[in-house]
C-alpha cells in the first residue's frame, strides 16, 4: 500500500454490512485511515468533513446510488482530485461506462481480489497525490491557469485565474462554463496540435485578457493559461525591467520561486548546462553575482506590478 511515511484515509460506501467489515479489516491491516457509510447521503456529509484520500463506492446502493453519488462529490470544491473506485457485482460495460462517466477512475468486480484493489488504488493515490502537487505548485507561483473541456465546462482553476475572470465578469467556478467566444475558439484550434503557440484576446468591463492553449488531453481536458494584457505576463514583465530575453526571464522567474537549476531544467524542457547559459547572462545584465539577489530583484518588480 502506501508509503509507511504517509497515511492515507480511505472512505469505504457500501450499504452491504458484511463488505464495509471486510474491507474495513483489509485496509487498516494495510496501515490506512478507514471511514465507513452505507449510503451516498453518508458518503457526500463524510467526505465533506474529512476530506478522503481515495473512495471506494459500492454502485449499485438503494436511495442515492453510486453513481449520482460520485458526480454530487465530483462537482464540489475540492474533490477534483479525489480518485474514486467504484465496486459492483455487475460486469457489464454498462456500468464501467457510467462509473468513469460519473467522474471514478477505475472499477474493480466483487467478489473483490485484495491483492488487485491495493494495487490499483496504490496507482491511484500516486496519481492524485502527484495532481494535487501539481496544482500548490501552480498555486503559490501565480500561475493564471484554467483546465476545461472542449465545450468551456471548467474543471478547475487557480486562485488567481479564478480572480481574474470574476473582474471581467466570468464565472469561474467549478462546472461553469468560459464564454461563447471562448469556446468558438477551442473549437477551431481541435486537432491542429498547435498548443502553446494557439491564443485569443477577450475584453469585457474594461478588461482586456488573453487565453493560450497550453495543452489539449485527447480533447478531455484542456489548459489554458490567462493574460491580462494590461499586465503583462511575469516573464513579460521581468523582461522588460532587465532587459533580458523572454527565455531568461523565464529562468529567473522560477529563480524567483526558489527551483533550483535541475527543476529549472525540467520545467522547461531544457538541460542544465543551457540553465547555467541562461544564468551567466542574466548575472551579467542585472549586474549581481548571486541567484538570491536576481531572485529579489525580480519579486521586487513582480511585487511592484502585482
Amino acid at each position: 500500500m502506501p508509503e509507511k511515511t504517509e497515511t492515507s484515509r480511505v472512505l469505504v460506501v457500501d450499504d452491504s454490512a458484511d463488505a464495509l467489515f471486510m474491507l474495513s479489516d483489509a485496509l487498516k491491516l494495510e496501515g490506512m485511515d478507514v471511514l465507513t457509510c452505507n449510503s451516498g447521503r453518508q458518503a457526500i456529509s463524510l467526505a465533506n468533513s474529512t476530506a478522503p484520500d481515495i473512495v471506494l463506492m459500492d454502485a449499485i446502493m438503494p436511495g442515492l446510488d453510486g453513481f449520482e453519488t460520485c458526480q454530487i462529490l465530483k462537482a464540489e470544491q475540492g474533490f477534483e482530485d479525489t480518485p474514486v473506485i467504484f465496486m459492483t457485482g455487475f460486469n457489464e460495460s454498462e456500468h464501467v461506462v457510467r462509473a468513469l462517466t460519473a467522474g471514478g477512475v477505475d472499477f474493480i468486480s466483487k467478489p473483490i481480489m485484495l491483492d488487485q484493489l491495493f494495487a490499483r488504488m496504490r496507482v491511484h493515490l500516486g496519481n492524485a497525490r502527484r495532481a494535487r502537487s501539481a496544482r500548490k505548485a501552480l498555486d503559490s507561483t501565480g500561475r493564471w491557469i484554467v483546465a476545461c473541456d472542449r465545450n468551456g465546462k471548467i474543471f478547475w482553476s487557480t486562485p488567481q485565474a479564478a480572480e481574474l475572470m470574476q473582474r471581467a465578469g466570468i464565472r469561474a467556478d467549478q462546472n461553469a462554463y468560459l464564454p461563447w467566444e471562448i469556446v468558438a475558439w477551442l473549437s477551431e484550434t481541435e486537432g491542429q496540435n498547435a498548443a502553446g503557440n494557439e491564443s485569443t484576446r477577450f475584453s469585457r468591463n474594461g478588461h482586456d485578457m488573453e487565453f493560450r492553449l497550453l495543452s489539449d488531453d485527447d480533447n478531455e481536458e484542456v489548459l489554458l493559461r490567462l493574460v491580462d494584457r494590461q499586465r503583462g505576463t511575469d516573464e513579460e514583465q521581468l523582461a522588460k525591467a532587465f532587459g533580458v530575453t523572454l527565455r531568461e526571464a523565464e529562468v529567473l522567474l522560477w529563480i524567483a520561486h526558489g527551483k533550483t537549476n535541475k527543476e529549472i531544467a525540467d520545467i522547461l524542457v531544457m538541460s542544465p548546462r543551457t540553465v547555467n547559459k541562461h544564468l551567466e547572462q542574466i548575472f551579467n545584465k542585472l549586474m549581481v553575482d548571486k541567484r538570491t539577489s536576481a531572485a529579489t530583484m525580480a519579486v521586487r518588480v513582480l511585487w511592484r506590478d502585482s
